[in-house]
C-alpha cells in the first residue's frame, strides 16, 4: 500500500523567476527549485562531481547545468545528460498550489 505523498512549503512561485532557478534549504535539505515551461521541479542542489550548488547553473530543455564544470541533468529525473558528473541528482516531488511551491521531501519510487 502506497502511503501519499506528504508536501511542505518550500517557497513562494513569487520568489522563483519565471524561465530560472533558486536555492534554498528545506528541513536541512538544499534544494534547487526550478520553474521552466510553467513546470516546477525540486532537485538536490548539489552537483556529485565537484559538491556545488546547481541553483548557480542555468536551466535549458529541462536540464540545469552545472555553473562550474558543465555538468548536466534532467530536472524530470536528474539523470546525467553531460559529464563530468557521472552519478545522478535526488528529484522531489514538486508542485503549484495557491501561491506556494511545495515539495515532498520522501524517497521518490
Amino acid at each position: 500500500m502506497n502511503t501519499p505523498a506528504i508536501f511542505i512549503r518550500a517557497c513562494s512561485v513569487s520568489d522563483l523567476p519565471d524561465e530560472g532557478v533558486i536555492g534554498i534549504t528545506v528541513e536541512d535539505t538544499p534544494l534547487a527549485i526550478v520553474r521552466t515551461g510553467g513546470e516546477v521541479f525540486a532537485l538536490h542542489d548539489v552537483c556529485g562531481h565537484d559538491e556545488l550548488p546547481l541553483s548557480d547553473g542555468e536551466i535549458y530543455n529541462h536540464t540545469i547545468e552545472c555553473a562550474a564544470h558543465g555538468s548536466c541533468f534532467d530536472l524530470r529525473t536528474g539523470a546525467v545528460t553531460r559529464w563530468p558528473a557521472r552519478n545522478p541528482v535526488r528529484t522531489f516531488e514538486a508542485k503549484i498550489e495557491g501561491g506556494d511551491v511545495l515539495v515532498s521531501l520522501a524517497p521518490r519510487e
